[in-house]
């Protein structure tokens, strides 16, 4: 009876109604997608919170038409018209969805609002880090010196032979489940939660499944951690390298922790590699201890920044210091994040003829952070100065242009930070979303010149300095990340003299070459005919980072690098054909080196203010040798106008560089007495003597050249090298705006 009106007022109320348009798709499929949401069910009603309530699956909400397949209740006039408006709003629906479909290309890049991870309420007590001493290591049994407890920490890595005096991780003496390694805190501490991973080997696997974890304050007296009534066994590591976290079901108080393995790999032994999680409880007999580790006086912000909250930072420093700094783009990621540079100058923006540019690089892997955090707080800490003065920031910051890349991998830097900096592990991260690893992406340069330099062919008929990039880089099958394309056409547009590329994973500042001359040799002493600069350039970092420089610092895994004033060769100690230094320093006039900045690639950000410390000096002192040698421009004879391209080239050193867009240039030199010619095509080659003091400061030595005469009607020589290097970047940039 209730349908009988509706019914009779039906036909008039028809006209009334929008007209219905032609269908012009089949009705969805039952099970199919409304609205966007998921499960092929419609949105139900928001709830107080303003989440979403599903419907039950084939049940219509109260407010929508039948569900298909379902009598409608109501009436004949009911089931008449519900069909009809069910199909026009379907529709519309379906036509949305296959749009959005249309346009994704690519994998999304959820890395722009990726939230901060949950870190454990409590930082590590330092074992990755090396905060935490060998002495404060002890373990129940030792299966080799080179296992001992001093090896248990996390990510530690093993040396290559099997027998190694420095392994990778501890491995007890004996089989059972009466075995720990035990860690000294020094202090009463909360302890929240422990880390493991298996032992680091080539030659073997093996792992702790499972461990109970045990506190004391004596060492006499162990309690248990307890998950109620039982004592707890926690689940261990299924891997050799993926680090498990296990947090304590209830935080234990006390001075001491033991890792007790219960089970472990079938086919190995019982080896591990540890971090504890733990926040040390204020000593009343300590007063230094009260007091903490003296802060940084800046006011610098010390976390992890995100993709996001890294660009807010810059924006925010840009804002704060509008009249030295400037915020660039070079390109994109595979995943389409911006690959942003901080400049800092006194005219942002505008090359000053004499003035030098300096870059640093942080980030190229991605999970080894350290360096991103570095240039970010130098951002702030440049900014602050200046504004406050600062003669020394204020003088480096009129005197020398300053490019700050923070992020040169960016879509690997978000695939670690969701992690966080303890469960990362070594490698997770380490390459782009494409897995190239960019240290190894630049074209390899070196063994085109070692060629011609085995054929005497250099320098008169093969450059030794802006060598082309071979043909086969340019192709379109050739594996080149965009993030190495983007800094590859950087270095083009800015005349680079100086850079650094900061690393993670060791305490050392390595300098080119990187590759081996012998192809088939892991390690080889490689050295560029500039190798007395790069040792300075590398000693400069090396003694002023107080991390390096302290007398009580330990191997972050095997190599000592203090023996030799933590700095080496880069090739003498691995081969890394196809790296950024070694294409920097043959293809453009910049000289770069490597810092690795830290034993643990991912510090915790407790650690970062320390960080800071350890690195403030040092990245001040290297910006500032980028004045260190002689500069000066060369000129037309008659026109006074700046020669771009012109070659400079000192006695007694077998490669050159080039002259920057208005003639300028500098040519970074150790003190001493040179013999410097200039020339460049179309004109008369000219020499003079420059000196160069052990001040800080660059020697003028400008060049004004005089045209050749050449016979009537003849043509000027070709600079083979230079146009042969033009084309192939041209090449290059076509292959990088190809779809």
């Amino acid at each position: 009876m209730a349908g009988l009106p509706l019914a009779l007022l039906l036909p008039l109320l028809l006209p009334l109604l929008p007209p219905v348009p032609p269908a012009r798709a089949a009705p969805p499929r039952p099970g199919a997608t409304a609205m966007g949401a998921p499960g092929g069910t419609a949105p139900g009603p928001r709830n107080g919170t303003g989440a979403a309530t599903a419907a039950p699956p084939n049940t219509a909400p109260p407010s929508s038409p039948a569900a298909p397949g379902r009598p409608p209740e109501g009436g004949a006039g009911t089931a008449a018209a519900a069909p009809r408006r069910k199909v026009v709003r379907v529709k519309v629906v379906r036509k949305k969805v296959l749009k959005k479909k249309v346009l994704k290309k690519r994998p999304k890049a959820p890395a722009k609002d990726t939230a901060a991870p949950q870190e454990p309420s409590c930082p590590p007590l330092g074992l990755e880090s090396l905060r935490v001493r060998d002495s404060q290591l002890r373990a129940s049994s030792t299966k080799r010196y080179g296992l001992g407890a001093h090896r248990g920490r996390l990510n530690i890595q093993s040396g290559l032979y099997d027998g190694d005096f420095y392994d990778g991780g501890w491995c007890a003496g004996q089989e059972d489940a009466g075995q720990w390694l035990q860690v000294d805190a020094r202090g009463l501490t909360n302890f929240t939660g422990v880390i493991t991973q298996g032992l680091n080997s080539i030659w073997t696997y093996d792992w702790v499944t499972s461990y109970k974890v045990q506190v004391s304050n004596d060492t006499y007296t162990w309690h248990p951690c307890r998950n109620g009534t039982e004592e707890a066994v926690f689940p261990g590591n299924k891997d050799p390298e993926t680090p498990v976290l296990n947090v304590l079901p209830e935080p234990a108080v006390a001075r001491y922790l033991r890792i007790n393995p219960q089970s472990w790999f079938p086919n190995g032994t019982i080896c591990l590699r540890a971090e504890v999680l733990g926040c040390p409880l204020p000593d009343p007999s300590n007063i230094r201890a009260q007091h903490g580790q003296p802060q940084p006086g800046t006011r610098l912000d010390f976390r992890h920044h995100n993709y996001k909250e890294m660009r807010k930072l810059m924006k925010r420093v840009s804002e704060e210091c509008p009249d030295i700094t400037r915020v660039y783009s070079i390109g994109k990621s595979y995943l389409g994040l911006k690959m942003y540079v901080m400049e800092i100058s006194d005219k942002p923006g505008q090359h000053e003829v004499g003035e030098p540019e300096f870059r640093y690089v942080a980030g190229m892997h991605g999970n080894e952070v350290l360096g991103r955090e570095l240039l970010l707080n130098l951002m702030e800490y440049l900014c602050q100065e200046f504004r406050a003065g600062n003669p020394r920031v204020v003088q480096l910051v009129t005197e020398t242009r300053i490019h700050l890349l923070p992020s040169m991998n960016p879509d690997g830097y978000e695939t670690a930070y969701k992690l966080g900096s303890e469960l990362s592990g070594w490698a997770m991260g380490r390459w782009t979303y494409e897995g190239i690893d960019l240290n190894h992406n630049f074209a390899d340069l070196n063994t085109a010149l070692w060629d011609a330099e085995d054929n005497d062919l250099v320098p008169h008929e093969f450059p030794n300095h802006y060598i082309p990039i071979p043909e086969y880089y340019t192709f379109a099958n050739a594996t080149v990340a965009p993030e190495t394309r983007a800094v590859i056409d950087w270095m083009q547009r800015y005349p680079f003299v100086l850079s650094a590329n900061l690393h993670g994973g060791e305490l050392v500042v390595t300098y080119p070459f990187d590759m081996t001359r012998t192809y088939w040799k892991a390690q080889e002493l490689t050295p560029t005919a500039d190798d007395g600069v790069f040792r300075w350039l590398a000693t400069v970092y090396a003694t002023s980072n107080l991390a390096m420089a302290s007398e009580e610092r330990r191997l972050c895994h095997y190599d000592d690098f203090t023996r030799y004033g933590n700095i080496i060769n880069g090739a003498n100690w691995h081969t890394v054909p196809g790296s950024m230094n070694d294409f920097s320093y043959l293809h453009t006039n910049c000289f770069e080196i490597t810092v690795e900045l830290s034993c643990d690639k991912f510090p915790h950000a407790s650690e970062l203010p320390a960080e800071w410390e350890n690195n403030r000096e040092s990245l001040l002192l290297y910006m500032e040798q980028v004045h260190r040698g002689i500069k000066g421009v060369v000129r037309d004879g008659d026109t006074d106008e700046g020669i771009a391209n012109a070659i400079i080239s000192v006695d007694g050193i077998n490669h050159d560089i080039r002259t920057a867009f208005h003639g300028d240039y500098w040519r970074l030199l150790n003190p001493g007495e040179y013999e410097v010619t200039a020339r460049a095509e179309g004109y008369e080659a000219a020499t003079q003597p420059c000196r160069v003091p052990f001040e800080n400061v660059p020697t003028p030595c400008s060049f004004r050249l005089r045209r050749a005469p050449r016979p009537r009607g003849s043509r000027l020589p070709p600079d083979r090298p230079l146009r042969l290097q033009r084309r192939r970047l041209r090449r290059l940039r076509a292959q990088r705006r190809a779809p």
